[in-house]
């Protein structure tokens, strides 16, 4: 008897978590394996828009860190994940929040980035509760978007993944409570 508690506890201490991030009623896997690399959840964050909860974002890296300047910079895959809380998340304003978070962040490199952050923005429509986007960062091999599990396409280089990480973690986030949450400073 006294064996099988102990081994009870030793599984409890052993086994990680499936789920480790909890955030307005979405769940993110703790970890989750894009080819040989294994990713962390750096972090949680809510995007509001006035009263409206938009959608919940988690980062995962290789090697978590507090430091958005470190984060973007950082070799390595790198992954984001979005869970639609609302249903106003329309096509027009995706689009418009994609831009504006680029044109912001990434200034000085948007003229150079201008044709692929539109093909970008149409590898997406109306959003709606419960869906799920994921963009999946390689270097090297570009960005993938997917929706819903369903490849949307890849937009290549390694410059453009820096700025779709500044759209979050640049000077100028849709939220500091959204940056905050994603680098687990919260």
């Amino acid at each position: 008897m006294l064996r099988s508690a102990a081994l009870l506890v030793v599984c409890f201490l052993v086994v990680p978590a499936v789920w480790s991030g909890e955030l307005a009623d979405v769940k993110m896997a703790d970890e989750v394996t894009v080819g040989d690399a294994t990713l962390h959840l750096n972090g949680m964050g809510l995007r509001k828009k006035m009263w409206v909860k938009v959608y919940v974002a988690g980062l995962y890296l290789e090697s978590p860190s507090k430091n958005g300047a470190e984060v973007v910079a950082a070799g390595g895959t790198k992954r984001v994940v979005m869970h639609f809380l609302t249903d106003k998340a329309n096509k027009k304003k995706m689009d418009a929040a994609w831009i504006e978070g680029f044109e912001a962040n990434s200034s000085s490199a948007y003229d150079s980035m201008k044709d692929r952050v539109k093909r970008f923005a149409d590898l997406f429509g109306d959003m709606k509760v419960g869906d799920v986007i994921e963009l999946t960062m390689v270097p090297g091999a570009g960005t993938t978007a997917a929706v819903n599990g369903e490849t949307k396409g890849v937009i290549d280089g390694d410059d453009f993944a820096v700025g779709l990480l500044k759209v979050w973690l640049g000077d100028q986030p849709p939220s500091d409570e959204l940056k905050n949450g994603m680098l687990g400073s919260l």
